[in-house]
């Protein structure tokens, strides 16, 4: 016979048995959710812009149980993460790297031997070109996949690079930057293997590349590479380093030369050398020839030094002052987005990197109006007296420079 009583127990065993498997999986997805959220407004409170600073984290959740599995550059978004994140399972399992981390050994500094490096957005040639940086800048090594190296540079962009940057432990590094130096200042030249133009070249220089100063020869200054190259170049075209910086003022008219002295070098993503610049790189290598680092971008640029007008009539701008460009909030746009930077020469003129560096105008009757931009004007920004403010730092204050 069928025993009615023994079925209704296996019946409200697996009812029971059910509700719990259910209600811990709705718990568990719940929990996985409270987590993911919590990854959201830690990577918002620490990691703001991921130009200048990484954090790719994410939940995973296998039969073992919870995982954090990424990586950051932020060790106290690391440490606040971790420990939120075990209040919701005490349990998660931490792969998180904090970079730069045991990939990397001891030598997590470098400087740059090649006139000219490109940063990359990925670990292939073809990848976006991120950035470009100058020979002798120092830069942080931050990771290393085969070939490439994940760096950051001077003014905190991060990418990926393949050769071009020697390698230093940090003391190493501090004895480098503490040795005498020459900065190239004309557009293009070139180093020779003896003190004559007529023997071998060793490599083409750009402005701004630095060397170390081993030597006077007649014309030529005798100089090293980060990478032991010895090579003579031409005193015409670079100055002993200290004396260059002691010189140059960060003054309206010398801002204006600058920029001017790069008149027709070619627009080029990503550039930010007299090889190819585009607008954020040009107003970048200007400032860097007066001795001050500024962020990489227009829209990083744009939140620097003192507002002077957002109306579009000038009365207050002067020459040097950045003007910038792209669109306004409104109710579609909720968001303001800054797409494009110039410098300000006065008269209602600019000059800036689009095709190539040159002047255009904000005044209708100008033969170089420019109505495109004209039409996209945001405001203009003023650099000069907010040197050591956020984001604009003398190269003597910048720590990846102190010798110390």
């Amino acid at each position: 016979m069928i025993d009615y009583d023994d079925i209704q127990a296996v019946y409200l065993f697996l009812l029971i048995t059910y509700t719990l498997l259910f209600t811990m999986t709705q718990n568990r997805a719940s929990s996985k959710k409270d987590l993911e959220h919590l990854i959201q407004t830690i990577e918002k409170k620490y990691v703001p812009d991921k130009r200048v600073e990484l954090f790719f984290i994410e939940a995973i959740e296998s039969k073992k149980g919870m995982h954090l599995k990424g990586e950051t550059t932020s060790k106290l978004a690391y440490k606040e993460l971790i420990a939120e994140a075990k209040k919701i399972f005490p349990l998660i399992e931490d792969e998180v790297r904090i970079l730069p981390d045991e990939v990397i050994g001891t030598n997590q500094w470098g400087v740059i031997y090649n006139s000219v490096a490109n940063l990359r957005s990925k670990t292939s040639h073809s990848s976006e070109l991120a950035s470009q940086l100058l020979l002798g800048m120092p830069v942080k090594i931050l990771d290393k996949s085969e070939d490439w190296f994940r760096i950051q540079a001077p003014e905190g962009y991060i990418g990926w690079i393949s050769g071009s940057v020697q390698l230093f432990k940090h003391k190493e590094l501090k004895a480098y930057l503490a040795k005498p130096k020459v900065i190239v200042t004309s557009q293009y030249a070139n180093s020779y293997s003896k003190a004559d133009t007529h023997s071998q070249s060793i490599s083409d220089i750009v402005i701004g590349n630095i060397l170390t100063l081993d030597d006077e020869e007649d014309d030529f200054y005798k100089v090293t590479y980060p990478n032991d190259r010895v090579a003579f170049i031409e005193k015409q075209n670079a100055q002993e380093f200290n004396k260059w910086l002691s010189e140059i003022k960060f003054t309206r008219q010398s801002i204006v030369n600058k920029a001017k002295q790069l008149m027709g070098v070619p627009y080029l993503w990503g550039g930010s050398s007299s090889k190819g610049l585009d607008c954020s790189g040009f107003t970048k290598i200007v400032c860097w020839l007066h001795g001050i680092i500024i962020p990489r971008d227009a829209s990083q640029q744009a939140l620097c030094g003192v507002e002077i007008d957002n109306m579009g009539d000038f009365d207050n701008v002067q020459k040097g002052d950045l003007v910038f460009f792209g669109e306004k909030t409104s109710k579609e746009n909720p968001k303001e987005k800054v797409v494009h930077v110039g410098i300000y020469i006065g008269n209602k003129q600019f000059i800036h990197a689009n095709d190539y560096i040159h002047i255009s105008s904000f005044n209708p009757k100008d033969k170089l109006f420019d109505e495109f931009n004209t039409n996209r004007y945001l405001r203009t920004m003023r650099y000069i007296g907010s040197e050591g403010t956020k984001g604009i730092t003398p190269i003597v204050e910048h720590p990846f420079y102190s010798k110390d």
